[in-house]
């Protein structure tokens, strides 16, 4: 007869079994823990909405000839915040949010913390750059694993989007909030602002496209250039008061719950 006083099964939770929520067939928990994870707090610190900055990670303060653009980026955050921090909203509105790392991140981040605000850090672990800056709220501080996990949230929350110059990273992001807005995948209004015409009129060549065909005319008209702090506040001012402040059309009741997370379009 079998030993009763010993257990020959494995009797361990499973979501308590650590070498299986690593295996690959966990993978799935893994995914939907990095959008349930975050979920819980924003809904827990009220957070309605954001205004994401992209940028490069190798823009320092004082640094090289692209240096003023820190200086910009966390001036414009800094007001951005000072601003939206005045709104007179149940949630918070608006909320700076960065990929977490340095350069242009530390910069959003950091004019943010400078007016008293909260502001996000959506990290991802990378082999160089990637380490979170000492300005992210604590509470809003995640780190991320897959990389389409990352960018739902920077989609998903933002109303708005300021994009520096920057390289790779800062090409790929843009590139796939421009292709939503196009598309029309998301069913929401996003303010667009690449900041520095020369710049991005350099990198990429906007005329080109529309005269090749591979982009209408019209597209252009999905975001606008800036290149000073103040002018780029008005424009995202002007688009967040008109789009969301004071819609023409009043919003669903449930969608005036936080976090507002954006329908996609079917």
């Amino acid at each position: 007869m079998p030993d009763r006083s010993r257990s020959h099964c494995d009797t361990s939770l499973a979501y308590k079994n650590q070498a299986f929520l690593d295996s690959a067939d966990a993978r799935p928990l893994r995914m939907i823990s990095e959008y349930l994870e975050p979920l819980s707090h924003f809904r827990r610190h009220r957070i309605r909405d954001t205004v994401v900055f992209f940028g490069s990670a190798r823009i320092r303060h004082g640094e090289g000839p692209l240096a003023r653009y820190y200086e910009d980026a966390r001036t414009l955050a800094r007001l951005l915040t000072e601003w939206s921090e005045q709104l007179q909203a149940p949630s918070r509105r608006f909320v700076v949010c960065s990929g977490g790392g340095p350069g242009i991140m530390e910069a959003a981040n950091r004019g943010a913390h400078e007016a008293g605000g909260k502001t996000i850090g959506l990290n991802i672990g990378l082999p160089f750059e990637q380490q979170p800056n000492p300005y992210i709220s604590p509470e809003l501080c995640f780190e991320f694993h897959y990389f389409f996990m990352r960018k739902f949230w920077f989609a998903y929350l933002s109303k708005a989007l300021v994009v520096f110059p920057g390289g790779f990273g800062t090409l790929d992001e843009m590139m796939e909030i421009l292709t939503l807005a196009q598309t029309h995948k998301l069913a929401k209004k996003i303010v667009i602002v690449l900041y520095g015409t020369s710049y991005w009129k350099e990198i990429i060549n906007f005329d080109a496209l529309i005269r090749h065909g591979t982009i209408a005319p019209e597209d252009m008209d999905l975001f606008e250039f800036a290149d000073d702090p103040e002018a780029a506040l008005e424009i995202l001012k002007e688009g967040l008061t008109r789009l969301y402040l004071t819609p023409e059309q009043p919003l669903p009741e449930q969608e005036r719950e936080t976090p507002a997370i954006a329908k996609t379009a079917i």
